[in-house]
């Protein structure tokens, strides 16, 4: 979302285009006359088997990707970039024409909508596709594009209306603009940073550990924390030589957070804390702390007993060093939940095939939603890789919704992380047609064999609903701006459908119309799915602790300017005050905390999402996580709007109530405890 966050949303709270209005009609009537695609197949085979290459169009032409002609080869981007740049200069122009209006907005959406189906898509490319030339030229199109909104866009819009700066005079307005620019390059310097190796001279590192990292050399290198090895001496020499203070990523780090500070107050904001806050469902600073503060009262006695449950367990296994340390709660938590709940993977993948997994989707989905995912043969070179599946997303009576392109298995080069790209959002074009999403979900699992299908580890199955949460949010907006389509919304509101499919993932009412034995065909044991859930609170509370604190640094870092302290000596007072185990000297944690620039003063988003989803679960579905009412609830009150409604009032319609800080803060609470009204509907 790269070119929706540049350009912006422009702060429009248009309604939704609902089923049954212009625009979405026509499209669904010339669908369900001409029927179901004979292109469409069933969904759960297409993943539980090795493509059998594009027998149809081995000898046809050659389609651009996503089906866009002129990237059949990576000099296409130069011409699709040209193309967009052009279309943006008209525009450019027509906006500077009118006066400032409702048709300004619209001229301003067609603007994003033009950069972004090749800056979004550059953005895909450039991390995804295996060719060299592709991702080459995929990032020189990036940086074209955002050149080219620098210089033809910034001035006019450079974030939402309502804090974009519009409204300055052309010093002031040129100042914001050039705040800008420096904001994004200290920007990526330090996502790269935050990634950056550490290094010490072997010497210094007692030679049995030192097989558990990488020598170059008379050095050691250093580039994580291994929080999963074993051995207590490896993660803790992993911890502060990581960690260790790097002078020019501190700098960074203070210039970004001042730069920040000095744009919120040019555009009118007290601290950027409040700039951002805007429009999201807690709308200020103030709120966000008073939501972080009584969760951590309601959560201190329950941490306190992790804690001691884990240091309990360290001194089982090294009573010589038993004090509890910050890299010890990852594994010794982990160690005890092996223990206690015997949730081995390789007892659980066998149930959770790839093939199975997407069938259960579209199970629920159907049931929910009315909807149906079918697989449709890409046309050669649609795609950028031969495992990548492509669904059609179907509506019972309103036709074809959106496509997801499933890019599902390993590769080399392919990066490691579970994501969610929008690549085309949806918008009412003026021709009255709805222009329909394109999504990517990019995960990492392994490849089917001749003889054995993908097989999931749960974690794996829940983030597969996860990241298909995000999907369904984006088939299913329908809002007239692309630019507050889907997940183009606030970030605390972003999260909620995704989360919420994670609470269906771990239903035995929803696994069991799915979890089957890939050989055997025998159902998971109803009891496996429980010892799961409960293994799942092992550490829990200690974990959200962890969150808050970090949650609170976030605030604290986006607060009141000039900071009262070095954002280390910040880092050790807020660990000591929200998380509970002693800051490490000669540590500075923040300087890897990459989350800084893309959620910057939003990272409580994911409590309060989390918050908001398991309301929505306990008073909408837990009772029956297949009731229909419930769902087209939820597509008419939550999935419909993206970021065109504001998201409070989206959880109000859903809630059919409006709830306070406290509700958040006990939804998040009971969820650690153990679930008897579950257990009582298991054994019934």
């Amino acid at each position: 979302m790269l070119c929706a966050g540049r350009l912006g949303g422009l702060g429009s709270r248009a309604a939704p285009l609902w089923p049954g209005r212009a625009g979405s009609r026509g499209l669904g009537a010339r669908i369900r006359a001409r029927g179901v695609s004979t292109s469409w197949f069933p969904v759960g085979a297409a993943f539980n088997v090795k493509p059998q290459g594009r027998r149809l169009d081995l000898f046809g032409e050659r389609r651009g990707l996503f089906g866009v002609p002129e990237l059949s080869a990576p000099e296409g981007f130069r011409v699709a970039q040209e193309n967009a740049l052009r279309k943006a200069d008209l525009l450019v122009e027509r906006v500077c024409s009118v006066a400032p209006g409702p048709q300004t907005v619209l001229i301003f959406d067609e603007l994003s909508d033009s950069l972004c189906r090749v800056a979004d898509l550059a953005d895909f490319v450039k991390i995804a596709h295996p060719e060299p030339a592709f991702r080459e030229a995929a990032e020189e199109a990036c940086t074209s594009i955002g050149t080219a909104v620098e210089k033809r866009v910034a001035e006019l819009f450079m974030f939402d209306f309502e804090i974009s700066g519009i409204h300055l005079d052309k010093e002031k307005r040129k100042r914001a603009v050039d705040l800008n620019v420096k904001i994004l390059d200290l920007s990526n310097t330090f996502l790269m940073g935050t990634n950056f190796p550490n290094k010490i001279e072997k010497h210094l590192l007692p030679e049995h550990i030192r097989q558990n990292f990488v020598v170059a050399g008379n050095h050691v290198i250093v580039d994580g924390l291994h929080a999963e090895s074993p051995d207590d001496l490896v993660r803790e020499a992993a911890y502060k030589i990581f960690l260790y203070p790097n002078a020019g990523q501190l700098r960074c780090l203070e210039e970004l957070l001042s730069n920040r500070d000095l744009l919120a107050k040019l555009v009118g904001y007290s601290t950027y804390s409040h700039r951002a806050l805007q429009g999201t469902i807690a709308q200020s600073p103030e709120t966000v702390m008073q939501f972080l503060e009584k969760l951590s009262e309601k959560l201190s006695e329950r941490t306190i007993r992790d804690f001691e449950m884990i240091r309990g367990m360290k001194m089982k296994l090294n009573p010589q060093n038993s004090e509890l340390m910050p890299w010890d709660p990852p594994y010794y938590s982990g160690v005890i939940r092996a223990e206690r709940y015997n949730i081995e993977p390789s007892l659980y993948c066998p149930f959770f095939s790839l093939g199975a997994c997407m069938e259960g989707l579209n199970t629920l989905f159907g049931r929910l939603l009315g909807i149906t995912l079918y697989a449709e043969q890409p046309a050669k070179g649609e795609v950028w890789c031969e495992g990548v599946r492509k669904l059609a997303v179907v509506h019972e009576s309103e036709g074809l919704l959106g496509y997801i392109y499933c890019d599902f298995f390993q590769r080399a080069g392919k990066p490691h992380q579970d994501c969610h790209f929008t690549i085309r959002g949806g918008r009412l074009k003026e021709d009255g047609d709805y222009q329909l999403p394109v999504v990517v979900l990019m995960l990492n699992l392994p490849h089917p064999s001749r003889n054995l299908p993908t097989l999931l580890t749960p974690g794996m199955m829940e983030n597969l609903f996860h990241e298909m949460g995000h999907a369904m949010h984006s088939m299913l907006g329908r809002t007239r701006y692309q630019h507050v389509t889907g997940t183009r919304c606030p970030t605390d509101f972003a999260e909620v459908p995704s989360i919420l499919m994670e609470y269906f993932a771990n239903d035995h009412r929803v696994v069991s119309q799915f979890a089957r034995h890939y050989q055997t065909g025998q159902s998971l044991p109803k009891n496996m799915v429980s010892r799961l859930c409960e293994s799942k609170k092992v550490g829990a509370a200690a974990d959200m602790q962890l969150q808050v604190f970090y949650a609170a640094l976030d605030q604290i870092y986006h607060g009141k300017h000039p900071l009262t302290a070095s954002t280390t000596d910040i880092l050790r007072e807020t660990q000591e005050k929200f998380y509970g185990l002693p800051y490490v000297p000669n540590t500075a944690w923040q300087l890897r905390f990459s989350h800084l620039v893309g959620y910057g003063a939003k990272y409580y988003s994911y409590l309060m999402s989390r918050a908001v989803a398991s309301m929505v679960w306990k008073e909408c579905f837990r009772r029956d996580p297949f009731n229909r009412t419930a769902g087209e609830r939820y597509r008419r009150e939550m999935l419909a709007h993206g970021g065109g409604k504001e998201p409070m009032l989206m959880v109000q319609g859903m809630l059919q109530k409006c709830p306070s800080i406290d509700d958040f803060v006990s939804a998040l609470v009971s969820d650690l405890d153990p679930d008897f009204e579950t257990f009582l509907m298991d054994s019934e």
